[in-house]
């Protein structure tokens, strides 16, 4: 087989539509219909609603709530218009990064093994670690069919600039992930 991937120079928001568009096409191409994207504000999920097919399952992960002053929470209005637009949200803890895993490395600066598989994951980049915690944070919350592949899409900071096509697993299984497809990474 022979495809394409989505190469970007720099990391960020600028790569938002073409990492939807190109999603949206794979998405088509391979009859999937569950979509998770990692949401912190509810645009990067409203955006998707509009690039993807009717009927696509679309799962916005955001960042869980006690983080949301540290960094950025939910719009009101965006969520609302998402939510409209049949876009699931959800807001838990991460499965990788932020949890009691982050009270340990603060509290007694140790590195714990989630946060080790973590920062693995930084090396292809931010939104891979991302793309991978969010589709276990929506297989763990009962949202993704786990017998069809999902398309998961994420970012570095904002926007979406990551996405992968992934067999779901729930974070006890994490062992059993496979990465099937790269649709766009940055560089």
């Amino acid at each position: 087989m022979e495809k394409t991937v989505l190469y970007f120079d720099d990391p960020g928001p600028n790569n938002t539509a073409p990492t939807l568009r190109a999603s949206a096409q794979r998405a088509i191409d391979l009859g999937i219909s569950q979509v998770v994207v990692a949401t912190s504000t509810g645009k990067t999920a409203l955006l998707a609603a509009d690039a993807f097919p009717a009927g696509t399952k679309i799962v916005g992960v955001t960042l869980q709530h006690g983080l949301w002053k540290k960094y950025v929470g939910v719009d009101p209005e965006l969520a609302r218009q998402a939510q409209e637009r049949g876009v699931v949200l959800l807001t838990c803890p991460h499965t990788l990064m932020g949890a009691v895993d982050s009270a340990l490395r603060d509290q007694f600066g140790v590195l714990p093994p989630q946060q080790l598989i973590a920062h693995t994951y930084y090396t292809f980049s931010q939104g891979t670690k991302v793309a991978v915690e969010c589709m276990m944070m929506a297989a763990d919350a009962g949202l993704l069919d786990m017998g069809r592949e999902v398309i998961s899409i994420a970012g570095t900071d904002h926007g979406a600039d990551t996405s992968l096509v992934l067999r779901p697993v729930y974070s006890h299984e994490f062992f059993s992930l496979k990465v099937h497809e790269l649709i766009a990474l940055p560089r």
